[in-house]
């Protein structure tokens, strides 16, 4: 057990560096790799995606929190945009969990890799939508909210590769877009992860301290060294060629979705 909770603790230096550094959320390395090692550990195999993407989700929480707060402090959150999403997104968030949830492994993880391939690939050819629109009234946005909420669910991410374009889409300013998806992301981590662990609540053969689909050693080692490392992927942020290392972090996204792919058929 030792010898994985080192294995996670690394994970989450990587994954919380470069959330700090790109200000892309940690799920798009998290859930690869810890497929991979749950697997390696002998979990159930009916469990695997379900366990990462649980845990992944519930590291988010912890994640968005300082990230929200940094955005706060610089002005760049747009609070009215995310009260009137914020109910889309919770229930949006919470259903797409418990789909996850009684979706077997192997379709969880080809939906999970086609995702996954649409943002690295996004990233690579930095696509940004031009804004060419408003945003929509609050029906609109709570359809758009839930839209957003399941699929970040279903892939365990905070969010912000669907709702920056979104809102730069309806004429939100990129900063403010990006720090208004951090805050936006903090609901989504919380209904997610409320989510798995009703959805994996009494299923049978998880492992030994899971609480429901998340698994409580991984999480905690993830957690507490990723919030150490966050802080140092921003200031690096300033010193390093960010555009160079996001074509870098795509391509590796690519390599670990192809490991866990294999991996699991």
């Amino acid at each position: 057990m030792t010898l994985w909770l080192l294995g996670y603790a690394v994970l989450g230096a990587v994954a919380g560096f470069f959330a700090g550094l790109l200000g892309v959320g940690g799920g798009a390395i998290m859930v690869p790799v810890l497929a991979l090692m749950f697997a390696a550990q002998g979990f159930p195999e009916a469990h695997l995606m379900h366990l990462a993407l649980g845990t992944s989700m519930a590291a988010i929480i912890f994640t968005s929190i300082s990230s929200l707060r940094a955005h706060h402090g610089h002005g760049a959150v747009r609070w009215p945009i995310v009260r009137i999403i914020a109910p889309g997104i919770l229930v949006g968030t919470f259903a797409g969990a418990q789909l996850a949830s009684i979706v077997p492994t192997r379709p969880l993880a080809i939906f999970f890799t086609l995702f996954m391939s649409y943002v690295a690939f996004q990233m690579l050819a930095n696509i940004k939508p031009k804004p060419s629109r408003q945003l929509p009234g609050t029906f609109g946005m709570f359809v758009v909210g839930s839209g957003i909420g399941a699929v970040s669910a279903l892939v365990a991410i905070g969010g912000g590769s669907l709702s920056v374009p979104f809102m730069t889409w309806c004429n939100v300013k990129m900063h403010e877009a990006i720090g208004t998806s951090a805050a936006i992301g903090f609901p989504i981590a919380v209904a997610g992860t409320l989510g798995y662990l009703v959805g994996g609540w009494g299923a049978g053969g998880l492992p030994v301290w899971s609480f429901g689909y998340v698994y409580l050693p991984a999480l905690a080692a993830c957690v507490v060294v990723s919030m150490l490392t966050a802080p140092l992927g921003a200031k690096a942020a300033h010193n390093l060629p960010v555009a160079t290392l996001k074509k870098i972090f795509a391509g590796v996204i690519l390599l670990l979705l192809a490991k866990m792919v294999h991996g699991l058929f």
